[in-house]
């Protein structure tokens, strides 16, 4: 078997069999086949996708190219959560304690930001002392023990993604849906989970920016879990706006714990109660969403959800003053309100351009080495389809110093559009693909 072969195969559309996609991705992960050869098979992807067994079968190659953890070893069923990004999205903070709260594991490795997109570890590294590099048995043993772990991946899970993502973003080929799919779920297979709720971003501020796009990778995504005896169910959610009003690692942290505490803002609310709904019915908690809902909804209501998400912080190491205490959390230098410039309503938010502006700040990362600055960030204080009066509080900047806080002002306001006549407000969600 040649790789060139393969390449040509996939050129001409030709389905691959299951042996030469083994082939490749090992030849790649070992180094046997070099990177212009993969490129090419990468654009050749692109260009002509790939059927749902091929995709699953890459997802499967990928996975077994590392360590593939076994958690029906240490808990009868556990779930896990995975968005495809978005701004202002800090579900997991709130979703993982209250589905756990409702007597659902929860093993969760968690990513970094990139670009626009704001990342779980880097919002939860803003409580003193919390470890996000447990070890495997580590993870193991807590999910044993508590049924709740947050932590970055911990072993070398599915590397041939690694390296395969850093050519395909070189290589113009980061966009091709079967090869997003595969990389999403390669290391949601590896990692262990038995079930898997999918939060598909649509829009401005995700990586999907159309509904049919979302759609098919979501179809795809789910389709690779039943083929590999996983259970998933994926929600199509927008992000034309932030979710929330705070976007930011600091500032995100306090939305989740005045959300835990039931005074979150409440479109983030409704997404969390809705999202944990769906992971305990896909869990067998709940007959169906709905229940799963009020179930969830009452943790919230009754406490148990925040005692879950403090036991989270001990465990890990946190200094859990920081949230028992959210004041004494990471806080900018420089913290100022801008007033609405005019009246009307809110047309649009851009989220990707709210996202780069807090990169922008300090609180995000162009590279994956760059530091990240936990204090910066902004608060979107209306939705779109909001009448607001000039002079009304539009945004408020978390800035640490002054040229930081202008360029601030000017995005955000660039940011905002407005109509003089009634916007409808943007639904939470689109669809749902099971």
């Amino acid at each position: 078997m040649r790789a060139v072969d393969i390449i040509i195969n996939k050129r001409d559309k030709k389905e691959l069999t299951r042996q030469e996609i083994d082939f490749f991705i090992k030849g790649y992960t070992s180094g046997e086949i070099p990177d212009y050869q993969a490129s090419a098979w990468a654009m050749a992807i692109l260009l002509n996708g790939m059927t749902d067994q091929e995709t699953t079968d890459l997802t499967l190659a990928m996975a077994n190219t590392g360590e593939i953890l076994d958690l029906s070893e240490v808990v009868p069923l556990t779930i896990d959560k995975h968005s495809t990004g978005g701004v202002g999205d800090k579900t997991t903070l709130v979703v993982e304690p209250v589905v756990a709260a409702c007597g659902l594991p929860v093993g969760k490795m968690s990513g970094r930001g990139l670009d626009f997109s704001g990342g779980t570890l880097d919002k939860m590294e803003s409580i003193p002392g919390y470890r996000t590099d447990l070890t495997t048995e580590e993870f193991l043993e807590q999910l044993r023990k508590i049924g709740l772990v947050l932590t970055g991946q911990t072993v070398d899970l599915a590397p041939a993604d690694g390296k395969l993502y850093a050519l395909r973003d070189v290589t113009g080929t980061v966009q091709s849906i079967p090869l997003i799919a595969s990389s999403v779920m390669s290391k949601k297979i590896a990692a262990g989970a038995q079930a898997i709720l999918l939060d598909v971003k649509v829009g401005e501020g995700a990586f999907m920016k159309t509904q049919e796009d979302a759609r098919t990778l979501a179809e795809m995504m789910v389709s690779i879990a039943k083929l590999a005896d996983r259970k998933a169910i994926a929600l199509l959610s927008d992000m034309n706006q932030p979710l929330g009003h705070a976007v930011g690692n600091a500032l995100e942290l306090r939305e989740a714990i005045e959300t835990l505490h039931g005074d979150g803002p409440g479109d983030f609310l409704e997404h969390c109660l809705v999202v944990a709904g769906y992971m305990l019915a896909l869990g067998g908690i709940s007959r169906d969403e709905k229940v799963g809902r009020q179930l969830a909804g009452k943790a919230i209501k009754n406490g148990r959800a925040w005692e879950r998400f403090r036991e989270l912080v001990v465990v890990q190491g946190g200094d859990v003053s920081y949230i028992d205490e959210p004041a004494r959390l990471p806080s900018a230098a420089l913290i100022e309100t801008i007033q609405a410039p005019r009246y009307g309503y809110i047309s649009g938010i851009n989220a990707r351009e709210v996202g780069r502006t807090v990169v922008s700040l300090g609180g995000g990362r162009a590279r994956k080495d760059d530091p990240i600055d936990h204090a910066v960030g902004v608060i979107i204080h209306n939705k779109v389809g909001k009448w607001v009066e000039a002079g009304d509080p539009l945004f408020t900047i978390h800035a640490d110093d002054r040229g930081g806080m202008e360029e601030a002002r000017m995005r955000l306001l660039d940011a905002h559009s407005w109509s003089d006549d009634p916007i409808e407000p943007l639904p939470l969600f689109y669809g749902v693909v099971e």
